[in-house]
């Protein structure tokens, strides 16, 4: 990236944040300005940070709106580290929760961060790039020091979040142990010595505990920098692998290009906005032209799902994920290519549903064949019992984008 002068990087990096509070928001901007003017003048690069809880093993694209700005980060020069939150998410952040979250077991919790960092290189540069966990200081506070954290803080501080407000007027629990979520999150930002955190919008409370924190610690209080969510698939909710309406980094290209197909037309400006390269005044245009019925939806979603596939996977890929779903979904024609497999014996529909992996439990088989999203050789199937013969050649098909092409042993 050219150099830039502090006021470029201060509006690149100030992009698509959003506080929620106009002064809290120009606090954070002037805050930031002044830290990349120190940087410059001594040669210390920013120490900047997001975490993410490894409670599911996807990173997906909601995850991303906050890595990219890491990106940019990184591109202007500074340091960034990349916390994973295997200690924290065995609280849960009840940030957005209108009901405790179910607990995590450390052990799923080391399991899902196996993958974790080879997710996140596909974003971030591995070489510019500090992997910390915060079980390596979190784990070892003793619990005089959990209470002198907790001595910073009110529970009428707490009880005026929304959620947990919420939940109070109408006789809902709240958990202790929630609480103790942002007291975690405040010292992550300690013990990293951190200049600046990235957090969702709805993360702020979190944030600016760690700036209340530091300051206990007789540090400079971070800049806080805070994006909103990205919707999933579904249009409504925030992407979660808790509600199946995401889609993963690591997802095949095309799986990529034809979900994001099926998000409704009112999520276009939030996925633009959030995921793409393009500028405000680029994306502006487009979705005015829809507007005016000058551009199809469709088509502009066709421009959207490119980009994200060209993001992660590449020019060639998205040429050929849209291709892919012209053929298949458009043309309603049968892949170009698809996996074989060998059939020795005859099987029965649920378990080859689920043993080539479309399906995450036999049960889960069992209800994509009762709704009808199973097809073999074009044809729906409707009995659980289905037998598929060990002869011939068959296509089976389940939902709209997988696909496998059986064979008898020969």
């Amino acid at each position: 990236m050219a150099k830039l002068s502090v006021d470029e990087q201060v509006a690149l990096l100030m992009h698509g944040t959003e506080f929620g509070d106009e002064q809290i928001r120009k606090h954070m901007e002037e805050e930031l300005r002044q830290r990349l003017i120190e940087a410059e003048q001594t040669g210390r690069p920013l120490r900047v940070y997001c975490g993410y809880a490894p409670t599911a093993p996807d990173i997906h694209l909601g995850h991303t709106v906050t890595m990219r700005k890491l990106r940019q980060f990184q591109e202007l020069g500074h340091h960034v580290i990349f916390l994973i939150g295997n200690f924290t998410g065995l609280i849960g952040d009840p940030s957005d929760k209108d009901r405790a979250r179910p607990r995590t077991s450390p052990e799923q919790l080391a399991e899902n961060a196996r993958t974790y960092t080879q997710q996140a290189f596909r974003i971030l540069d591995p070489q510019k790039t500090e992997v910390r966990y915060n079980a390596d200081w979190l784990a070892h506070l003793t619990f005089k020091d959990v209470i002198s954290l907790a001595a910073h803080f009110t529970v009428q501080q707490f009880l005026a979040r929304d959620n947990f407000a919420n939940r109070y007027r109408n006789g809902d629990p709240i958990w202790l142990h929630e609480f103790m979520y942002a007291l975690m999150q405040g010292y992550d930002a300690v013990a990293l010595e951190a200049d600046v955190q990235l957090g969702a919008t709805e993360q702020l409370f979190n944030l600016l505990a760690g700036r209340k924190l530091q300051e206990a610690f007789g540090q400079k209080p971070q800049v806080c920098l805070t994006f909103p969510i990205l919707v999933g698939t579904d249009g409504h909710l925030r992407m979660s692998k808790s509600t199946g309406n995401y889609i993963g980094v690591d997802e095949p290209p095309e799986d990529k290009y034809g979900k994001t197909m099926s998000i409704p037309d009112s999520a276009m400006r939030n996925w633009f906005e959030l995921l793409t390269r393009w500028s405000p005044e680029q994306i502006n245009e487009l979705l005015a032209a829809v507007e005016r019925g000058e551009v199809h939806p469709m088509e502009a979603k066709k421009k959207l799902a490119w980009e994200i596939v060209s993001i992660f996977d590449g020019d060639e890929a998205a040429d050929m994920a849209a291709a892919h779903f012209e053929r298949v979904h458009q043309q309603r024609q049968l892949p170009e290519e698809m996996p074989v497999r060998v059939l020795h014996a005859p099987v029965n529909i649920v378990e080859l549903v689920y043993s080539a992996g479309f399906a995450r439990s036999k049960s889960d088989a069992r209800r994509l064949v009762q709704q009808g999203a199973v097809r073999l050789d074009g044809e729906t199937v409707a009995d659980i019992e289905t037998e598929v013969p060990a002869a011939g050649a068959h296509i089976l098909q389940v939902g709209k984008r997988h696909f496998l092409r059986l064979v008898a042993e020969s």
